[in-house]
C-alpha cells in the first residue's frame, strides 16, 4: 500500500487550513461590501491549481474531498453550522469545477488555466456560498458577495505571480509519472 506523497500532504492540510480560517473570516464584515474570508479563500485555487499541474486531476480531487470533510468539521466547530453547510456546498462545487476547468486548459498559455479556472470557479462559489450563508440573516449578502468577489478576482490575478513562480519548482505530472512508472 502507498502512503500519501509529501506534496498531497501538504495540499490536503493547506487546502483544510486555509477554508477553515476562511469561514471563521467570513462572519467578520470589513463594512457593508466585504468580508476578511475574501481575503484567504483565493488561495485555495492557488493549491487546487498547483495540485492540479502537479499531481493530476485525481489527487488534486483526492484533495478537494479531503480538504471539504477537514474543514466542515472544523468549521462547524469553530465557525457556525449554516456556515459550514454553505461552505462545504460551495467549495466542493467550485474547487471540483477550478479542478476541471485547469486540466482542460493546462496546455494552453501558463496563466490561461489559473486564471479562468479560478474566474469560473470563484464566481460559483461566491453565488453558492452567500446565498446559503446569509440569506435571512439581514446582512446585505448581495451585496457581500458583489465585493467578495470583486476581491476574489483581484486576487485571482495577484496570484498569477506565486502560481508562475512556484510551478517552476514542482515537478510537472508527466514527469511524476515517468518517474512513479520506473520504479514500479
Amino acid at each position: 500500500m502507498n502512503s500519501p506523497s509529501p506534496g498531497l500532504l501538504i495540499s490536503t492540510l493547506a487546502m483544510a487550513v486555509l477554508v477553515t480560517a476562511s469561514n471563521i473570516l467570513v462572519q467578520f464584515p470589513i463594512n457593508d461590501f466585504l468580508t476578511w474570508g475574501a481575503f484567504t479563500y483565493p488561495a485555495c485555487f492557488l493549491v487546487t491549481d498547483l495540485t492540479t499541474r502537479s499531481l493530476g486531476p485525481e489527487r488534486a480531487r483526492k484533495v478537494v474531498y479531503v480538504g471539504f470533510a477537514c474543514a466542515v468539521l472544523l468549521s462547524v466547530l469553530l465557525a457556525t453550522p449554516r456556515i459550514a453547510f454553505a461552505s462545504g456546498a460551495a467549495f466542493l462545487t467550485a474547487q471540483l469545477m477550478d479542478v476541471a476547468i485547469f486540466h482542460r486548459f493546462r496546455t494552453a498559455a501558463w496563466w490561461l488555466a489559473p486564471l479562468t479556472s479560478s474566474t469560473v470557479a470563484s464566481a460559483v462559489d461566491t453565488a453558492i456560498f452567500f446565498s446559503l450563508a446569509f440569506v435571512g440573516t439581514g446582512l446585505p449578502w448581495m451585496t457581500l458577495a458583489l465585493g467578495d468577489y470583486a476581491v476574489k478576482l483581484g486576487i485571482a490575478l495577484f496570484m498569477l505571480i506565486p502560481f508562475r513562480a512556484l510551478i517552476s519548482l514542482l515537478p510537472a505530472r508527466e514527469q511524476l509519472l515517468r518517474d512513479t512508472s520506473s520504479q514500479a
